[in-house]
């Protein structure tokens, strides 16, 4: 692992760790349930906060960030964990097999998110949920004029972090319905 990828996957842990993104957690995942794929885990936050109704989980991302202290992570898990490297646009499982798919802080950075997300309709089983916790473009106008200022920054400081991403639209563009949307 080249430093620059282990800088990053410092960064991103202590940036995702605030207490504010850890307080949004839980509730986040507090429907996750049965097999459950996980989009982008980074460093593997989430597993803390994962309910006791989650049977397994399987994690996928590109980059494997902080190995050591993932494997950590997933050693004190309360259910099996398997982790792959591999994109979320093209997941190399069978249609209808998860119960859940859940994405924190992942739609905003995959390159073609659209595919991502098309992707996470065909695993999910009928009546399955996709739960995700993200930034996006603001609806208060002042706010979503920064966010487009800053966004070329954001977009090369996080790799492909993008400020400017409509996520819900996103989402339903896919095909997915939103049953509960909070914008706190």
């Amino acid at each position: 692992m080249v430093l620059s990828e282990k800088i990053f996957g410092v960064v991103l842990d202590w940036s995702m760790s605030s207490k504010l993104i850890t307080r949004e957690r839980t509730p986040a995942l507090k429907d996750a349930h049965g097999e459950v794929l996980e989009l982008g885990f980074g460093t593997a936050l989430n597993l803390a906060c994962f309910p006791d109704s989650v049977r397994r989980l399987t994690m996928v991302d590109p980059k494997l960030l902080m190995p050591k202290l993932v494997a950590e992570r997933i050693a004190a898990a309360h259910f099996p964990v398997q982790r792959a490297k591999i994109s979320a646009e093209h997941l190399p499982f069978e249609d209808d097999r998860f119960d859940c798919v859940v994405s924190t802080f992942t739609l905003c950075t995959i390159p073609n998110v659209t595919a991502a997300l098309r992707e996470a309709r065909r695993v999910l089983k009928p009546g399955g949920s996709l739960l995700f916790l993200e930034h996006g473009l603001s609806e208060e106008p002042n706010v979503a004029k920064w966010q487009r200022r800053l966004d070329p920054i954001q977009s090369v400081i996080s790799r492909g972090c993008h400020l400017t991403r409509r996520i819900d639209q996103l989402v339903s563009d896919a095909g997915l319905e939103i049953a509960r949307l909070d914008r706190s």
